[in-house]
């Protein structure tokens, strides 16, 4: 029986990465009926809206999503379409692995981590006044009233929020994708130095949730001295959970510990979805030249066949990534050694090269 899958092509290079990515995904064998969907820019075109209806309701019906990179237009007050889809159905995990392949020139080598952002609040949950106007002014008097603080009047105001429920969701999440992994450590970033009722709260929540998973062993990091451990000693960890803003920024550090976001997959999970996509942008000045890396969106296209538990064939696409990677002859110019564009494979050109793979 096929699975149910929503596609959403993307903007840019979308298009060409999330088509690579599919038909990598068919040659596995597994059946799939996808439902193409418009979102980001190309909706707006069409539909003059950046996240339709139409968008959501099919990845809640599916429950699943492959989705290609979005571009958020520039001003009219439109907010970032990536944000808007997480919380719309809820999904409260970004996960974020960061794995070394042969091949790709990279800082480290052998690098295997995880990142586990919390996705639905924090700073990122657009509680915002904007300078000047008549609710800063009275959130900035209710402040300085009631805290005893001396906050400019001319201030903008951002609101951290971090809630109990939110922070042990997402600390369960982790620790149980690391008991279904095999992970044996899990690390909780946080500033709960500074911020000792937010992060703080997040940090008790944390130490709290690990003393039911006695097999898996829990430490914890301030957020600034995380960021050096893993440039000094990235072995020493393996699974991160953490607030959502400490999150983004720390799965970009592990992305480029590994060669960069074109290698770079990631999954958004919710109770009742998931999507898929990879985390680089849509590249528009890239578009339409066949020349982009569909690594990352067929990365993330094994995140989506572990998620159905076809464990098999997320196995043999990884490795058949790994193999085209580590031969360094059907690979985009990004991949190579020399970085040329003349004698770099086009993105189609990849994909197939991994197909042939597979089918060895």
């Amino acid at each position: 029986m096929a699975y149910q899958v929503t596609l959403i092509p993307g903007d840019g290079i979308g298009p060409e990465v999330s088509g690579a990515a599919r038909r990598v995904l068919e040659a596995t064998g597994v059946q799939f009926e996808w439902d193409v969907q418009e979102a980001g820019v190309t909706a707006l075109e069409s539909k003059g809206d950046v996240l339709p209806d139409d968008v959501v309701e099919s990845i809640r019906k599916n429950g699943i999503a492959l989705k290609g990179p979005l571009t958020t237009p520039i001003g009219g007050g439109f907010r970032s379409v990536n944000v808007a889809l997480r919380h719309a159905l809820e999904l409260y995990a970004n996960l974020r692995p960061a794995r070394t392949y042969e091949g790709v020139q990279s800082t480290f080598d052998s690098i295997d981590l995880v990142v586990v952002r919390e996705n639905m609040e924090d700073l990122y949950a657009g509680v915002e006044f904007e300078q000047g106007t008549d609710g800063a002014h009275e959130v900035i008097d209710a402040i300085n009233r009631i805290s005893g603080k001396n906050v400019s009047p001319t201030a903008a105001i951002s609101i951290k929020s971090i809630t109990p429920e939110n922070s042990r969701r997402i600390v369960e999440f982790a620790f149980d994708y690391a008991s279904r992994n095999e992970r044996k450590l899990v690390t909780a970033v946080h500033k709960a130095n500074i911020m000792k009722f937010s992060d703080g709260l997040f940090l008790k929540v944390a130490e709290d949730v690990s003393k039911e998973y006695p097999s898996i062993e829990f430490n914890d990091r301030i957020v600034d001295n995380m960021c050096m451990q893993l440039m000094q000693k990235p072995d020493l960890y393996d699974l991160l959970v953490m607030p959502n803003l400490y999150g983004d920024i720390l799965s970009d550090l592990t992305a480029g510990m590994i060669g960069g976001l074109g290698v770079a997959p990631s999954a958004n999970i919710g109770e009742n979805a998931a999507v898929f996509e990879a985390i680089h942008g849509s590249a528009p000045s890239h578009a339409g030249r066949n020349e982009a890396n569909p690594t990352a969106m067929i990365l993330s296209g094994v995140m989506l066949l572990r998620h159905l538990n076809e464990q098999d064939a997320a196995k043999a696409v990884d490795n058949a990534v790994a193999s085209v990677i580590k031969a360094g002859e059907h690979v985009t110019y990004d991949l190579r050694a020399d970085r040329s564009r003349e004698k770099g494979a086009g993105t189609s050109d990849m994909a197939d090269a991994i197909i042939a793979e597979l089918n060895r």
